[in-house]
């Protein structure tokens, strides 16, 4: 990016809780700046999530900072999210920073090495302000959560070492907005609430004159400024979702459409990678609980990415899944594994660094003849290549650490950029890749689905994401007050 005269303006977005809705209020704010003109970078100081995207400098960040990026015409940049927590099994959370991982750490032990990373946090963020004219940042969780107040590099910590203004968002659809609202400003110090800039309200469902007079109580009770009533935004099933949490809230697939089962692991990570094949009405798509049986009606089973593979696959096998798999492929079943998905189906895993937990090595499920060896080094790459069975093209990106290699790498997935990439079983019926994003190939998409006998939809899944964001924007712009929040920016 060229170096701008100029330092940007910014404006915090913090919730008082989790999952109010920051995240996409972000991205629709990005493409509405953006299409007034604006050079406008996304930023979140901290974020936790197993959904990464990998970005142009070779780096990793969270899935939402990649869309916020995509929604203001950006390439997605390290700087955008400079500490990313991701959770793991036995040893804590895995902690990148900037793009890289830094170390592994418990929960308790992180809130000690928060300070550390404040410097750091503030680097990213004066490099984005040099390069744009409006950096909009994301907080994490809740603004009120102040037991966490000590080295706080994600809320308020964050806005007074930077002093950004910060917007306050409640969530009406979960019920009392108001007290959230007037208890986050209640419990904040006089420092900290001279920052505030005033409030939003999402999720509205209903006659938004109805809360008029709650309006008028939250302004009278906090002296801060309604930018606006946000009612609910249905289009949003057609972005990509951050967390796991999404996962909880969504719909058992009906109809009479065939079934895509995907394994619901513990520590599913980049599910997003099945966001086209969610809005295929050809198709049902339903992510399976490993507390229920494996669904042996359905066209394709796949196993997909995991943050911590070994634990995952041994709760998999615990639930009595691989019993299961093994009597839906005599069935004539077809399995698909995704990174890590692609590693559990392999005969041996190896992780003698105990990158997982214990070192050692454990039995996979044997559906495909290879082993995997766990090693620190990581694989960030964007990458493109094709289908070899098909033909046709794909485009996507490796987040993993291992290797795998086996007699039936000889018959590959896939052929990428760097190489051969994947494994298919003799019978064809058990396949596995490393690559993230597959789905989002339309050519693939309709190749690989008609490959199991499924009559797949035509629709253009890059424009529809493109539609979203500008829908999005256009619900933003109906209902808040830019202006006023562009004022309120410094």
């Amino acid at each position: 990016m060229t170096r701008r005269a100029h330092r940007a303006k910014a404006l915090m977005f913090q919730g008082t809780g989790s999952d109010v809705g920051k995240s996409l209020l972000v991205a629709g704010l990005a493409r509405a700046y953006t299409r007034r003109g604006l050079k406008v970078a996304p930023f979140k100081p901290q974020n936790m999530s197993n959904n990464a995207a990998v970005t142009a400098d070779g780096g990793e960040i969270g899935r939402a900072q990649a869309l916020q990026a995509r929604a203001a015409g950006l390439e997605p940049h390290s700087d955008m999210n400079p500490v990313l927590l991701k959770p793991q099994s036995l040893v804590g959370s895995q902690i990148v920073v900037q793009g890289q991982v830094w170390k592994t750490a418990a929960a308790r032990d992180y809130q000690g090495l928060k300070p550390q990373l404040m410097p750091r946090v503030l680097e990213s963020f004066e490099r984005l302000k040099a390069q744009a004219d409006l950096v909009l940042v994301e907080g994490a969780g809740s603004a009120a959560e102040v037991n966490l107040r000590a080295g706080d590099i994600a809320n308020m910590g964050f806005a007074v070492a930077s002093q950004t203004p910060v917007v306050l968002i409640g969530d009406i659809d979960r019920g009392g907005v108001i007290a959230s609202l007037v208890g986050t400003h209640a419990l904040l110090p006089a420092e900290e609430r001279a920052l505030l800039a005033g409030y939003i309200i999402n999720k509205f469902r209903g006659d938004a004159r109805l809360f008029d007079s709650g309006l008028q109580i939250i302004t009278q009770a906090t002296g801060l400024q309604s930018w606006g009533l946000v009612p609910f935004f249905g289009g949003a099933a057609a972005l990509p979702a951050e967390d796991a949490v999404a996962l909880d809230k969504a719909q058992a697939a009906t109809g009479d459409a065939p079934l895509i089962a995907v394994a619901k692991l513990p520590h599913i990570a980049n599910f997003d990678d099945f966001d086209p094949l969610a809005q295929d009405p050809s198709i049902r798509l339903r992510f399976v609980p490993l507390s229920e049986p494996l669904p042996l009606e359905a066209a394709l089973v796949i196993l997909p990415g995991s943050k911590t593979t070994i634990a995952d696959l041994e709760a998999l096998r615990a639930a009595g899944w691989e019993a299961d798999l093994r009597a839906y492929l005599r069935r004539g079943g077809r399995v698909l594994g995704i990174c890590g998905g692609y590693q559990m189906l392999g005969r041996r895993l190896h992780d003698a660094q105990g990158l997982e937990g214990q070192a050692g090595s454990v039995d996979g499920l044997g559906l495909l003849d290879l082993e995997t060896e766990l090693t620190p080094q990581k694989r960030l790459v964007r990458t493109s290549g094709r289908h070899l069975a098909s033909g046709a093209a794909v485009a996507g990106y490796e987040i993993h650490i291992g290797r795998s290699a086996g007699p039936d790498c000889a018959r590959p997935f896939l052929e990428l950029q760097a190489g051969a990439d994947g494994a298919i079983d003799a019978s064809g019926q058990v396949m596995g890749s490393y690559l993230h994003g597959l789905f989002g190939a339309d050519g693939f998409r309709a190749a690989f689905l008609q490959s199991l006998g499924l009559q797949a939809a035509a629709f253009d899944y890059d424009s529809a994401v493109e539609a979203g964001l500008d829908a999005l924007a256009d619900h933003l712009e109906a209902h808040l007050d830019l202006d006023g929040l562009l004022a309120a920016a410094r």
